[in-house]
């Protein structure tokens, strides 16, 4: 491919398509993005359990605070401009005992300080009206929740891409990306070179070893969690009327298994968090070397796995155990009963973890010469999408030299 463009994008999930789409509305830009697969958004952004965000468990100030509460009301407003598909139906958070609700406590006030205007506490009773089958002491509702189809919003950034005049391939795997005088020439599968004078990594799972494969230390390393959901039986959907969450333990950055009402139907409980030993790692057996050998040989993960092998372990039980799973879904609906679910999808987290074993909370963004490396865009990303996709576009603003439209 002979035309040099002015960026190219690497990765095609919703983070990747928000960067283009950002870039393509406020730049007179040559744009290509380029996607692996044969589809876009087919890992995270496809697998996760569609869900928009309120804001109410992030640390006010940070990346995640800020592009949450900015991006969710932008993402709400796209989805009714756009015909897409969503519910702003609230959820409730349930504590089942006295110990979580100085957490709740907490929550509620970190919710408040994140601009969350509806929050309500619930007494156990009240908790009754909105979710009659939850057991719980006491709870807060969120109205700012929603649901959506996360691969139809995707869907649509593209075709926006496309108006703006990007181009986008899939398919199309980076393999080696080597720097020139006047830009950066990457090699892609299928034996094809694109140059490019700016890169813009949002590549998610493979975010770290892109970072690296452009010469870049990214600092952190992506060790996969894969969070597998059960479905709630039709004729026992009715036990759920829309998002029912558990207080979170804040030592970790996964909100608890809880249920959700999809937008297409049905109704999904989950997930936990397991150890994945592969990147790209959906089913329960999945195994790959190299992505085993280079989380087991990171001296980061021993150092965050260590301390919570007990978790970890409880873990790993649940995904083996469908009694224990189901166990832990009736601390919130007692009535629950094993033969009320069957197993569903898996979605895989991708965690950056840093060399001293901390979990990176937050958003992650490094810029290098003439790149851009999105290298930890956890939950809410995909709430937050079209506000990150604009933070890419200011840094952009800010590191290329590109013309505004």
């Amino acid at each position: 491919m002979s035309k040099i463009f002015d960026v190219a994008v690497i990765g095609g999930g919703i983070v990747g398509a928000a960067a283009a789409m950002a870039l393509t509305r406020r730049f007179d830009c040559s744009l290509i993005l380029l996607e692996t697969e044969k589809q876009m958004a087919l890992h995270q952004t496809g697998n996760n359990s569609g869900v928009i965000h309120s804001g109410l468990y992030y640390k006010p100030g940070s990346l995640k605070a800020k592009n949450c509460a900015a991006g969710r009301e932008k993402f709400y407003r796209f989805c009714e401009e756009h015909g897409i598909a969503h519910d702003r139906c609230g959820k409730v958070v349930v504590a089942t005992s006295t110990r979580e609700i100085p957490y709740l406590n907490a929550l509620e006030k970190r919710g408040r300080a994140n601009g969350l205007i509806g929050l309500k506490r619930l007494t156990g009773n009240e908790l009754d009206r909105y979710e009659p089958c939850v057991a719980g002491i006491d709870g807060l509702l969120v109205p700012e929740t929603g649901i959506v189809d996360y691969k139809q919003a995707t869907k649509k950034y593209a075709e926006i891409i496309r108006s703006e005049g990007g181009k986008i391939l899939t398919s199309r795997q980076v393999t080696n990306c080597s720097k020139m005088s006047n830009g950066l020439l990457l090699d892609v599968s299928k034996g094809e070179s694109i140059q490019c004078r700016y890169m813009i990594n949002c590549g998610g799972l493979q975010s770290d070893r892109i970072a690296r494969m452009c010469g870049v230390n990214p600092g952190v390393r992506i060790i996969p969690f894969r969070g597998e959901y059960y479905e709630l039986r039709p004729e026992r959907q009715h036990l759920v009327k829309n998002l029912i969450y558990p207080v979170p333990d804040p030592r970790f950055p996964f909100l608890g298994v809880h249920f959700t009402r999809m937008i297409h139907g049905g109704v999904e409980a989950g997930p936990n968090a397991v150890l994945a030993f592969k990147r790209e790692g959906y089913g329960r057996f999945d195994f790959s070397p190299k992505d085993s050998f280079e989380t087991f040989a990171y001296s980061g993960f021993w150092r965050m796995a260590l301390p919570n092998m007990k978790m970890g372990m409880g873990e790993m039980y649940r995904s083996m155990s469908k009694s224990a799973f189901v166990k832990a879904l009736q601390r919130l609906i007692p009535e629950l009963q094993k033969e009320d679910v069957r197993r569903g999808g898996a979605g895989v987290r991708a965690q950056a973890v840093d060399s001293k074993g901390k979990l990176v909370d937050d958003f992650r963004i490094v810029e290098a010469k003439r790149m851009i490396h999105v290298l930890n865009a956890p939950s809410p990303a995909a709430t937050a999408s079209i506000s990150i996709g604009e933070t890419i576009s200011d840094i952009a603003r800010k590191r290329f030299d590109l013309k505004p439209k």
